[in-house]
């Protein structure tokens, strides 16, 4: 990506700092001048922070040189335009007022609703939501697929007679699990053609059929080797997915409140948005 692409592509994320980056440290260090304008290592921190997307392409060294570059960039233009008087287009004025408001949103949003997510607010709602939710039977089975029943006959009297059932899988089962012993890990009911599923949940751990199971496929032999309830994610596992559930349904209270309480009214009918939208 050239130079002048790449500040293309900053350019509109970048403009949103000039009004919204924090007040400078007691003894902030200056990193670099342009004009009568200094930049400063706050100001440098928050592009990095706020652009990281745009320079996670470059090597780590190189990203604050980029950083400041971009703004360097514009503060160039914002001398400019100033010399030029486009900060007095009303309608760049506009802009940089609906910038300020969205900072403005932005900063309530991280500071009053995000901050106020707390981990015993999600392990609440992990233990309503998750860890009570009814657990369902899954079943670890094995299978011998043949074509025809007299085959799937002659296997069952094999194992009858001591024949191992995995190594019986891998030189007679047509189908994909056969060199794996026929092995078909964990299975919800609804996985499995039904007279599958049929027989494979009706069998104890360790039993095998001890007939034939017909199906689309051919004849199946079944063995399960082990039943459980399905296991359920743990809170950390989830944690990040509930901390988006409880942040979404925090905003859309903050705002019903926030509404009620600044007094917000759409004044042009054809504008509103239907009930629960």
């Amino acid at each position: 990506m050239n130079k002048l692409t790449f500040r293309s592509a900053v350019a509109a994320s970048t403009l949103a700092l000039l009004v919204a980056l924090p007040a400078s440290a007691q003894e902030d260090k200056i990193v670099a001048k342009v004009g009568s304008e200094e930049i400063t290592q706050s100001e440098l921190d928050q592009a990095m922070a706020d652009m990281a997307q745009q320079f996670a392409q470059f090597p780590e060294p190189q990203r604050k040189a980029r950083a400041l570059d971009a703004l360097i960039d514009i503060e160039v233009f914002a001398a400019l335009a100033r010399k030029e008087g486009i900060d007095k287009d009303p309608k760049l004025l506009a802009r940089m007022e609906l910038l300020n408001k969205r900072a403005l949103h932005n900063g309530y949003f991280t500071q009053k609703v995000q901050a106020g997510i707390t981990d015993e607010q999600l392990q609440a709602r992990y233990d309503k939501e998750i860890g009570s939710a009814p657990r369902q039977k899954e079943v670890k089975a094995r299978h011998i697929l043949v074509k025809t029943e007299e085959e799937a006959k002659a296997i069952i009297e094999e194992l009858k007679s001591g024949a191992d059932f995995v190594e019986l899988a891998k030189t007679k089962s047509t189908g994909p699990s056969g060199p794996q012993g026929g092995d078909l890990g964990f299975f919800k009911k609804g996985q499995m053609v039904p007279e599958f599923e049929k027989a494979a949940f009706e069998l104890e751990a360790g039993k095998v059929t001890e007939t034939p199971v017909k199906t689309q496929f051919g004849f199946h032999i079944i063995k399960v080797d082990e039943t459980r309830d399905t296991p359920l994610p743990t809170f950390e596992q989830s944690k990040e997915q509930l901390r988006q559930l409880v942040l979404t349904e925090a905003y859309a209270e903050a705002i019903k409140t926030g509404r009620e309480s600044v007094g917000a009214d759409v004044l042009d009918g054809s504008l509103k948005l239907p009930a629960g939208q």
